[in-house]
């Protein structure tokens, strides 16, 4: 789950913990752009995945030019939660019904690969000090019993991922909790420091010759003709391709794509230093995240807890939703007592009516790069390397994500009904916790009381061995009595 901040500052008392310094930006980082320009191609948008595409398209050697609205990484691509796992945002299951395992399996290997992009970035010298943890754990708030093992089947031995999976009682060894039941293991999962990593890919793009324009926003692109023509407020600018990478933002640029995308909003908080009880409720250094996409944590600076849980289609002071977080923190974790939260945050993504990103070709020389939400950052990767590809090489390897048409996500109505969606499955995952925890305990008593009656029936059935009678001590009866 990827939690956004449109302000990273915005504490609930006041004590927002210090974090890591970001590496230095170049001179003038705001530049806007005030002039013409013509280019190879054009990004519009400097997040995750505009910057990816920006980076392999000027390693491939073609001139580009991105343009940001307002600032690189200003929302969700610089604040979240850091996970790198595989997938989509789509149960795997789904995506084989959906697409055939042929084709889920390839576009899970994409995924695969797009961690690795990940890995291999982050070990750069720009990005020193960027990878925080390794291993992340799903999971689930049901007993999942015999479908654990046919999902690591497919998972394993079919698509080709590392993965192990954990018994109840593994799981409750490492967090401390009543509220799982079975996990699946990921050690090759891995989490990054997420404003480290924007800031490292923003200074990778530039040093290979991407020009980033920032409060430059979009107001128009022509499409027609060989060059296409993008107008900002002050200039214009000419490319062969222009890729579409603004997500939720793009506006007036492309209202047609955008209309495409729910704007969610996620939220997480930081809690305070939690001492050695944080060590003792939580043994796993990597994620945590639930089957059903309640929670999603991990430990972070020692003795803190990163948190993210709750989302609307409406715009929310993150503040409101410390209260939701603490108590979610002490329904799972009773023992950590009161835990205060010293940081909120949340920001908008834009997810797509059938869950995967949107990823290709919409017409000659425009491409599209969004619906990231809920994908994780291999996915931005995977779109950066294939639409590159596409451009520079002409390999149609996106035309894998062709299935995942633009859908009208229903404006107004749709972010109501969103809502509704959201709210229903929260509930209906809490609900199906409760009443699988009820059922442990109860088969739990039941199996305390068939243990007590097999005990007394094994007692009832014992043959009785007569007691031999006692001997008459002396002067009780007998001939010393008669004497």
């Amino acid at each position: 789950m990827t939690a956004a901040a449109t302000d990273p500052n915005d504490g609930t008392d006041g004590s927002v913990p210090e974090l890591p310094p970001v590496p230095e930006r170049p001179e003038e980082p705001h530049a806007r752009l005030t002039f013409d320009l013509d280019v190879d191609v054009c990004v519009v948008g400097a997040g995750l995945a505009g910057l990816s595409v920006a980076l392999e398209l000027a390693q491939s050697g073609l001139s580009v030019a991105v343009l940001e609205g307002r600032r690189v990484g200003w929302n969700a691509s610089s604040h979240h939660l850091g996970s790198v796992t595989p997938g989509y945002g789509v149960p795997l299951d789904e995506l084989i019904d959906r697409v055939g395992p042929d084709h889920a399996r390839k576009l899970w290997v994409l995924s695969l690969g797009g961690m690795e992009i990940v890995r291999q970035r982050a070990a750069e010298a720009a990005m020193a000090g960027v990878m925080q943890s390794a291993g992340a754990l799903e999971v689930s708030n049901v007993d999942i019993g015999d479908r654990l093992i046919a999902r690591l089947q497919t998972l394993g031995a079919e698509f080709g991922t590392d993965v192990e999976g954990w018994q109840v009682e593994r799981v409750r060894d490492v967090l401390k909790t009543d509220r799982y039941f079975h996990a699946i293991s990921y050690p090759n999962a891995f989490q990054i420091d997420g404003r480290r990593y924007i800031a490292g890919l923003e200074a990778m793009a530039r040093q290979a010759g991407v020009r980033i324009f920032e409060e430059t926003a979009v107001i128009g692109i022509d499409y027609s003709g060989v060059r296409k023509r993008i107008a900002t407020p002050n200039a214009k600018l000419r490319a062969a391709d222009v890729v579409l990478a603004g997500n939720v933002h793009l506006g007036a640029a492309a209202p047609r794509l955008s209309d495409t995308l729910l704007p969610v909003w996620r939220y997480a908080a930081v809690t305070a230093p939690l001492g050695e009880r944080l060590a003792e409720a939580i043994a796993f250094a990597g994620s945590i995240a639930d089957t059903d996409g309640v929670d999603h944590y991990r430990i972070v600076e020692g003795d803190r807890l990163l948190w993210a849980s709750g989302e609307t289609t409406f715009e929310m002071a993150p503040r409101r939703l410390a209260g939701i977080i603490r108590r979610r923190i002490g329904s799972v974790f009773p023992q950590l007592g009161k835990v205060e939260i010293s940081q909120t945050f949340g920001g908008v993504v834009g997810q797509t009516v059938h869950g995967m990103p949107q990823i290709g070709e919409l017409r000659r020389g425009l491409w599209v790069a969004s619906g990231f939400g809920r994908q994780g950052l291999a996915a931005t990767a995977v779109a950066g390397r294939l639409i590159a590809n596409g451009i520079v090489d002409g390999d149609d390897r996106w035309k894998l994500f062709s299935p995942f048409e633009l859908v009208w996500a229903g404006g107004e109505v749709g972010r109501v009904v969103g809502q509704g969606v959201f709210l229903a499955a929260r509930e209906s995952a809490l609900a199906a916790g409760v009443l699988a925890r009820y059922r442990e305990r109860a088969a739990g008593r039941a199996r305390i009381k068939e243990a007590r009656l097999e005990a007394a029936k094994r007692r009832a059935v014992m043959p009785r061995v007569p007691r031999p009678a006692p001997r008459p001590h002396p002067g009780e009866g007998g001939q010393d009595a008669a004497e």
